[in-house]
């Protein structure tokens, strides 16, 4: 594991410690929670004691916060009702979690008798006031309008709920030159497929863990993408490159089951060993930045921009419902902006 977190008591309040080595990347992912402080005398980071907090980090709700026996029957036909939609079980987690929270603050009041207005003020009296995030808060909003349209087959009107505009964050991404030092930094022929291969083909990170050898279509230069994120197929092209170095990889490593696997044949390599590999890798090539894998995948995009392949195509090779999601690398692409002159240039 990463990171370990456990409740501690700190000047008299509880809190929750998050303990992990030295990482550039998880102490930038610490401090984008509301409220989270280094201690250097205890030698940790620690954050609020909230629900959203407990949830985040898989520590135990506190007694306080369980719904009552009927809330309990409604939390459990609701993963039911999931899982027969065939929802992965994190999302399970994330939407009944959330739904839980609701649940524990209408204890003592009837579901049935739940209305609209019930929900604005658990938005205004809860969500609001403990100050939760608005991507906790939209967690929560939807999972209840699933709950209420699912399996109480009723319609909760949302919209009459003052929802958070999403934050319009950026996507890292890397220069040519950082990713070409990156994918350079390992001599081992595995680690370096791997992250040639996240890079090379926009691949998240499950999506390469999760290709075999059959998925390698090396005649018509593609590889075969199955059940990725919302359980869609999809194919993304295979440079002649990284297909000289698949043939390479192959004949020294022989994979069985999957096409990157563990010590132990047959084993699916595992996630935690894929972070160190890009770890030392970004060591090594002395960059400074808290790269994350995700960072290949979005830079692969941005380059791909940048090179002028339409929005329409990128959108296709990386899996995105919505063209809005792939809009957003046209933010962060600086092939118009360099040929803009900076009025500085003329005083």
């Amino acid at each position: 594991m990463k990171w370990e977190a456990k409740i501690i008591q700190y000047k008299g309040e509880k809190r929750i410690a998050v303990i992990f080595k030295k990482d550039a990347a998880l102490i930038a992912r610490i401090k984008e929670f509301q409220g989270a402080r280094w201690s250097q005398s205890r030698v940790l980071w620690h954050l609020p004691d909230t629900d959203e907090n407990r949830i985040h980090f898989k520590l135990p709700l506190l007694a306080s916060t369980q719904p009552n026996s009927e809330g309990q029957q409604a939390l459990e036909k609701f993963k039911q009702h999931l899982r027969s939609k065939r929802y992965s079980e994190s999302t399970i987690g994330t939407y009944s979690e959330a739904l839980r929270s609701f649940l524990v603050f209408y204890n003592t009041k009837p579901i049935a008798e739940i209305t609209n207005e019930d929900i604005i003020i658990y938005n205004n009296e809860y969500i609001l006031k403990n100050n939760l995030s608005a991507s906790y808060q939209n967690q929560i909003v939807n999972s209840i309008k699933l709950y209420f349209a699912t399996v109480q087959n009723r319609k909760i009107d949302i919209e009459k709920v003052h929802r958070p505009k999403r934050a319009k964050v950026l996507p890292n991404v890397l220069s040519k030159e950082e990713v070409k030092a990156i994918l350079e930094a390992h001599s081992n022929v595995k680690h370096k497929m791997m992250l040639s291969m996240i890079y090379s083909c926009g691949l998240r990170r499950s999506e390469l863990l999760n290709l075999k050898p059959s998925n390698i279509d090396s005649k018509r230069n593609i590889v075969l993408l199955k059940n990725a994120k919302g359980k869609k197929d999809r194919i993304a092209p295979l440079s002649p490159k990284i297909l000289k170095m698949l043939r390479e990889y192959y004949a020294e490593y022989k994979p069985t089951v999957w096409l990157f696997e563990g010590q132990t044949k047959g084993e699916q390599y595992s996630e935690t060993s894929l972070q160190k590999i890009l770890k030392t890798a970004v060591l090594k090539a002395r960059i400074l930045k808290p790269v994350t894998l995700h960072w290949l995948r979005h830079s692969y995009a941005t380059h791909l921009l940048e090179s002028g392949t339409d929005l329409r195509y990128i959108q296709e090779l990386l899996g995105h419902n919505s063209s809005k999601t792939t809009e957003i690398y046209t933010h962060v692409s600086t092939k118009s902006i360099q040929q803009i002159k900076s009025p500085f240039d003329d005083l």
